[in-house]
């Protein structure tokens, strides 16, 4: 008997590619003015039922027994490849930041940040923001520790607050966003600033949502003290998502905006 197990064929890859590409054009659309709106609408919609019926089969194979200890750790070396990806690209921004920040062009008057640009305050939102979510990766921390040692009350309410500070970090960026002074139209600055704070805000909202399909498993006892892959994944992405953030609110709001 083989120690890995043979996935059975499935359409949800197929579908799944056809929703994105579905998705991003009608986006794309929208965004140049085109009555796609809906088409967006559609596309995500479809993308999240394929979604949720792909999971839904992984978790099938993982409640029938298919995933062994080598499984895990097949899945777990995946996982980690897949977190260093996120790191890079995140990676890519901070490049571009710091190469103009370090070195500002001439079209920018040799200074930084821009001339015209009001700089969004790192001691106002920005710091509140952060705190939250630090706050989060702490109560997520101790919800771990809960479900290592079988308490499956702490594990659920640290996800219950983890899951609300997440929400409530999002809630501060799009009201940081709504009082900015800059656009992503202004200059370098503007456009890096937006491209990376808004990642990571899309990072944020997979995170809770990895999150909460975490916490109702835990509810419905998907999880053991010795068979919980699925809910340490979300532990990682949520605390690589704490980690970027502190880089960004050091880099981008307090030393590349002062």
């Amino acid at each position: 008997m083989r120690p890995f197990h043979l996935v059975d064929l499935s359409p949800w890859p197929l579908l799944a590619s056809v929703a994105v590409l579905s998705f991003a054009t009608a986006l794309v659309s929208w965004f140049h003015g085109l009555p796609s709106l809906v088409g967006a609408a559609s596309g995500a919609a479809f993308l999240l039922l394929v979604a949720f019926q792909w999971w839904r089969d992984v978790l099938r194979e993982a409640r029938g027994g298919h995933h062994t200890v080598r499984v895990q750790n097949g899945i777990l070396v995946g996982f980690l490849l897949f977190l260093l990806s996120e790191i890079m690209l995140f990676v890519s921004f901070f490049w571009a930041f710091f190469h103009s920040a370090l070195a500002p062009a001439v079209e920018l008057a040799a200074l930084w940040p821009p001339v015209g640009v009001a700089t969004i305050d790192p001691w106002s939102i920005p710091l509140l923001g952060s705190c939250v979510l630090l706050a989060s990766g702490f109560v997520l921390t101790l919800g771990h520790h809960a479900l290592l040692n079988g308490s499956k009350a702490l594990g659920i309410a640290s996800l219950v607050w983890t899951v609300v500070l997440g929400g409530l970090f999002l809630f501060l960026q799009f009201n940081e966003y709504s009082v900015a002074g800059f656009t992503i139209a202004d200059s370098v600055y503007g456009s890096v600033f937006y491209m990376t704070t808004g990642l990571h805000a899309v990072h944020v909202f997979i995170g809770v949502l990895f999150l909460t399909v975490g916490l109702v498993r835990l509810v419905l006892d998907h999880f053991t003290v010795e068979h919980h892959a699925g809910m340490e994944f979300a532990i990682f992405y949520w605390h690589l998502v704490d980690v970027v953030w502190l880089f960004v609110f050091v880099s981008y709001y307090w030393w590349g905006g002062a």
